[in-house]
C-alpha cells in the first residue's frame, strides 16, 4: 500500500435517503490523537436528529477539515486518519484539496441507498438496499417507523453484507393496508419480501414491533434465517407503556404528539420540530389511521402486551442477540430477563426505546457479532 493510499478520508455520511448534508457539533478527538476502528469520531447534527460518526478506520487524527456547525454536504471530507508514518507533506497536500473541495462545493454525490417496491399479497412494500456483499441483513422497523428509522445502523452494516430495510405495511411507503393487522400478517408480508428477493439465509434485525415481527417469522421458517437480533422488542416480558401506544395512535397535532415522543429517547431534546413534524405529515396520510388503530389492537390487550413473541421464539433454534436501552419508556429493559438464557442481552446506558438511534453502535455490534457467527 502506498502512503498516500494510507490516508483514510472521513466524510459526512449520508444518514437517510433525505439527508443531504449535516454539521458536526463536537469533536471527540483532537489533531495527533489515536483512533480505533468503531471509534467515535464527533456528533453530527442532521435535519432529523443527531447522531454519533464512528472511525471507519484505524489509526492517528492527522487533520480536522470541517469547521464546528458547518454546513458540510453528504461525502464532503471532513478529517484525515492515517498511520503516525505517512509525511505530514502528504497530509497537508490532502487536506488543502479537501478543503477546497468543501469550499468550492466539488463534492462528489453519494448515492445513498437504492430504493425499489415488492408485491406481497396484493400490497405494495418499499424497501431502500444497501452494500453488496454476500451475506444479507433485512432490518425491520417498530410502530409508527419506517425504513429511515435505521439510517446510522445501515450505512456501517453494508461493509460487511447486503442490507434491506423495510417499510412493513401501514407505514413509510408501503400500502397502508394491514389486513387483520395480525403479527402473522406482518411476517408474511417480511417473509415475502425475502421470497420476491431471492433471498434463501438472511440474518433478522427488529425493533421494538418489529422485534415481534422477525420472531413470527422465524417461528414460520427456521430453516432461512441464520440469526435474529432484537432490539427492545415487543412481546416479551409483562411491562408495556399503553399510555404511549394509544397517545401516539390519537395525536391529531404536533402539540398533542411531542410529548408522547420524548418517552421514545433517553435525551428528550433528539425530539426535535422536524421529527414530530415528519410524524405528522405520516399520520395524515390516507389509510395510517386506520393501520395504527389496527396495529395497536395487535400490540395491547387493555393495559398488557397483546403479543407473546416468547412463545413463538421456541420454534426457532438458531442465535438471538438482544439489545435494550436501559432508559426505555416504552418497553421497559427489564423485559429482558424473558430472554435471559436463550439470548445474548446487552443493556445499553445512556439509550431509551430508539437504542439504535441514540447509540447505534451497539445494534452495529450485536449484528457484526451475529455476521461472525
Amino acid at each position: 500500500m502506498s502512503t498516500e493510499d494510507a490516508i483514510t478520508k472521513v466524510t459526512m455520511p449520508k444518514w437517510g435517503l433525505s439527508m443531504k448534508s449535516g454539521k458536526i457539533t463536537s469533536w471527540f478527538v483532537a489533531e495527533g490523537d489515536e483512533v480505533a476502528e468503531g471509534d467515535e469520531l464527533a456528533d453530527i447534527d442532521t435535519d432529523k436528529i443527531a447522531g454519533a460518526l464512528e472511525s471507519s478506520a484505524p489509526g492517528v487524527m492527522r487533520r480536522i477539515i470541517a469547521e464546528l456547525n458547518e454546513d458540510v454536504p453528504v461525502g464532503g471530507t471532513i478529517a484525515l486518519i492515517a498511520p503516525a508514518d505517512v509525511p505530514e507533506e502528504l497530509i497537508d497536500e490532502a487536506a488543502r484539496a479537501a478543503r477546497e473541495d468543501l469550499d468550492s462545493g466539488a463534492v462528489d454525490e453519494v448515492a445513498g441507498p437504492a430504493l425499489g417496491t415488492v408485491q406481497v399479497d396484493g400490497r405494495t412494500i418499499s424497501y431502500a438496499t444497501l452494500g453488496t456483499a454476500e451475506e444479507t441483513v433485512l432490518l425491520v422497523h417498530g410502530y409508527g417507523g419506517d425504513k429511515n428509522s435505521w439510517l446510522f445502523v445501515q450505512e456501517p452494516l453494508s461493509a460487511r453484507a447486503t442490507v434491506h430495510a423495510i417499510d412493513l405495511p401501514g407505514h413509510g411507503d408501503s400500502t397502508k393496508d394491514v389486513g387483520d393487522g395480525s403479527l402473522d400478517t406482518l411476517a408474511g408480508a417480511l417473509l415475502g419480501f425475502l421470497e420476491q428477493q431471492g433471498v434463501q439465509h438472511v440474518h433478522l434485525v427488529g425493533h421494538s414491533l418489529g422485534g415481534a415481527v422477525v420472531t413470527a417469522a422465524a417461528a414460520r421458517e427456521p430453516g432461512k434465517i441464520a440469526s435474529l437480533t432484537l432490539v427492545a422488542p415487543a412481546g416479551y416480558g409483562d411491562a408495556i407503556n399503553a399510555d404511549y401506544l394509544r397517545g401516539f395512535a390519537s395525536a391529531s397535532s404536533r402539540r398533542e404528539l411531542k410529548p408522547h415522543l420524548i418517552h421514545l429517547f433517553a435525551n428528550p431534546e433528539q425530539v426535535t420540530r422536524q421529527l414530530a413534524d415528519d410524524l405528522m405529515k405520516f399520520k395524515r396520510l390516507d389509510g395510517v389511521q386506520q393501520a395504527l388503530d389496527s396495529l395497536l389492537g395487535t400490540l395491547l390487550d387493555g393495559d398488557r402486551p397483546g403479543i407473546d413473541a416468547a412463545g413463538l421464539l421456541q420454534k426457532f433454534a438458531g442465535p438471538v442477540r438482544v439489545v435494550w436501552g436501559r432508559a426505555d419508556q416504552v418497553l421497559p429493559a427489564a423485559n429482558a430477563a424473558a430472554l435471559e438464557g436463550r439470548a445474548q442481552v446487552t443493556y445499553v446506558d445512556n439509550a431509551g426505546h430508539m437504542v439504535h438511534m441514540e447509540q447505534p453502535s451497539a445494534v452495529v455490534d450485536a449484528v457484526t457479532g451475529a455476521l461472525d457467527g
